[in-house]
């Protein structure tokens, strides 16, 4: 009954000029030798089989991620056009539905970075176990590491039973003020790793996801373009989870970082003794906490602190460490003949 359904969207634009469409950090090794979407199917061996995997992504990379997850090519769910994450995860989880009206279903994204596969496995054969057994949605929560400002948190509620609670509320990226005051009362990082039975989601979509709700009688006639040409675009967060009462929370005990900026690389990757990050070929002389990216010449850093400095697709990419989550602003006031690197 169970099945795994793995969000593979997204053209990772801030990790310019290394992501790009044809190649998304979704197929990057950025947080190990191999891609993370690799590593997401890798994770979940033992707990699902790879026939019951299935993968929602868009048309430009639909058939490279089949080919390289070695996935049944009835598995990889080619979304019409981007709609966020609820008509994408709506949709996975019908067709596991139509396929086993038992279907039971954890979702991941294909970009994390998970410090612990046993454990994560764990932790998702246990929300799985919980939405059976509490006919609840159920997210997981990882205990926060630092006050983040670019994650969602949890605040748990009632005890459901001795590892389950109810959701109080959630809080979707706050200020660092505000960051610290949710984790001195307990809350936690909202990871995005939920799980539920296909027919408790789809019943609070029902009751609750009018963006999304009038568009089933489509995907029950199998037209799948239609769904999504009638869906309005919106978040399986928004949508479905802040909404429902039928939202229980589970805490997850692995080390987990959705490597969302080139700064991230800091948490997940090996560091020098100057506390550098470096990839392919670089030379680095009194340089301290700098990230190094370079698919090409070698890179030469001296008398440096904080940077983030990367050559790939023929671009040069110089910027303080800091202003890493701020890249889309730049993007936006690149020429198209800079930012649009080459295929």
């Amino acid at each position: 009954m169970r099945w795994a359904v793995l969000l593979a969207g997204g053209a990772g634009t801030r990790f310019w000029p290394l992501s790009t469409p044809d190649n998304p950090k979704q197929l990057l090794p950025l947080a190990g030798s191999g891609s993370s979407a690799e590593e997401s199917v890798e994770r979940l061996t033992g707990l699902i089989p790879r026939e019951r995997i299935l993968v929602a992504a868009g048309p430009g990379l639909a058939a490279r991620l089949q080919q390289r997850l070695k996935l049944p090519a009835e598995n990889v769910l080619v979304e019409p056009r981007a709609a966020s994450t609820a008509p994408a995860l709506i949709w996975a989880t019908w067709e596991a539905h139509r396929r086993d009206p038992e279907a039971e279903v954890v979702s991941l994204h294909a970009d994390w970075a998970v410090g612990d596969a046993g454990a994560f496995r764990r932790t998702a054969e246990l929300a799985l176990a919980t939405a059976r057994r509490h006919d609840r949605l159920v997210t997981v929560g990882v205990v926060p590491s630092r006050p983040e400002t670019g994650y969602g948190y949890i605040v748990p509620g009632a005890p459901l039973d001795e590892v389950t609670r109810t959701v109080a509320r959630f809080s979707e990226k706050p200020d660092a003020a505000t960051a610290l005051d949710l984790m001195a009362a307990g809350a936690l990082w909202n990871s995005g790793l939920f799980a539920w039975t296909a027919r408790r989601l789809l019943a609070e979509v029902e009751a609750h996801t009018p963006e999304v709700a009038p568009a089933l009688p489509a995907l029950a006639a199998g037209q799948v373009d239609e769904f999504f040409r009638r869906v309005s675009p919106i978040s399986i967060d928004v949508g479905v989870l802040e909404r429902s009462g039928a939202v229980a929370v589970v805490r997850g005990a692995f080390a987990w970082d959705d490597v969302g900026t080139w700064s991230a690389l800091a948490r997940v990757r090996p560091k020098d003794p100057s506390g550098n990050v470096v990839v392919g070929e670089a030379f680095l002389h009194d340089a301290h906490d700098c990230i190094v990216w370079s698919d090409g010449d070698p890179i030469v850093l001296s008398g440096v602190q904080d940077l983030v400095v990367v050559h790939a697709n023929g671009r040069i990419l110089v910027m303080p460490t800091q202003r890493a989550a701020q890249i889309k602003h730049l993007l936006d006031a690149l020429p198209p003949e800079i930012r649009d690197t080459p295929a």
